[in-house]
């Protein structure tokens, strides 16, 4: 049984493999963005009851594809790989985002989850480097879990932000402040905790990307000390863009639906 699933799971090799901004890359663009479409125009006009269920259903889906991956990695990569742990922004997201979804108590903070998750899944999206880096096949396990988990995070996101009773207000933006905050201590929990190197171990984990700069701009040198703050600046900084463009796109909804009024 083990060798069919591993057959089914494990990477394809017949030449054909996965690039960043190849033809398979951009129909997962054209995907999210249909996704988006179709969803908003099947919503429109129907209770916020409705509105969330569908939008949930998303959220269900994502987290469930998260779940799975743990059983199912050991059939396509061997093992269990620890760096799926909730530590990266779109893992951790997934998980709050759930949480959120079905919790009374967090509910307030469901559109900032969202919203981080969107930013974090789109940044991956854009530029799928983790799936090109292994030069696996578009069909693959490998690649399609990974690109469909952070395609329908960018989806949930969307619809979240586009569908909650109160949207985004710019006066809440301090929550986003503190859950890059929480976000940031709580990969370094993980950076510290899971890497190291032992007689059969050894690997040092980049959660969040505050333990060194993924693109090398910040030596090495001083990045355990500068990334978490740059990181933390650039995802805020683009939080509170995405604010502006929803506050715009709200503007001109508003000033189209009193000028179609009779």
């Amino acid at each position: 049984m083990y060798s069919f699933m591993a057959n089914l799971f494990s990477d394809k090799s017949d030449g054909l493999i996965f690039e960043c901004f190849s033809i398979w890359h951009l129909l997962y663009l054209v995907m999210i963005v249909a996704l988006i479409a179709f969803t908003l125009f099947r919503l429109k006009n129907k209770p916020y009851t409705e509105k969330k269920k569908t939008v949930d259903l998303f959220i269900n889906t994502v987290f469930g594809l998260y779940i799975a991956d743990f059983f199912l990695m050991p059939f396509a990569l061997g093992e269990i790989d620890i760096d799926k742990l909730p530590f990266h922004a779109c893992t951790s997201m997934c998980v709050a985002c759930f949480w959120s979804s079905h919790s009374r108590r967090l509910n307030g903070l469901r559109i900032h989850f969202a919203l981080l998750g969107m930013l974090s899944g789109l940044m991956y999206m854009v530029y799928p480097s983790g799936v090109a880096a292994y030069g696996t096949h578009p069909f693959s396990y490998r690649a399609i879990q990974t690109l469909l988990f952070h395609s329908l995070m960018v989806v949930y996101g969307f619809l979240v932000i586009f569908t909650d009773e109160k949207g985004l207000n710019i006066k809440a933006c301090y929550k986003d402040a503190l859950i890059l905050a929480a976000l940031t201590c709580w990969a370094f929990i993980g950076n510290n905790l899971y890497s190291g190197e032992s007689a059969d171990y050894s690997r040092y984990f980049n959660w969040f990307f505050i333990r060194r700069d993924p693109f090398a701009l910040i030596p090495e040198s001083v990045a355990p000390y500068l990334t978490p703050i740059v990181n933390f600046a650039v995802f805020l900084l683009s939080e509170l863009l995405i604010y502006l463009i929803y506050m715009f796109i709200r503007t001109k909804l508003k000033k189209s639906a009193i000028a179609a009024e009779p």
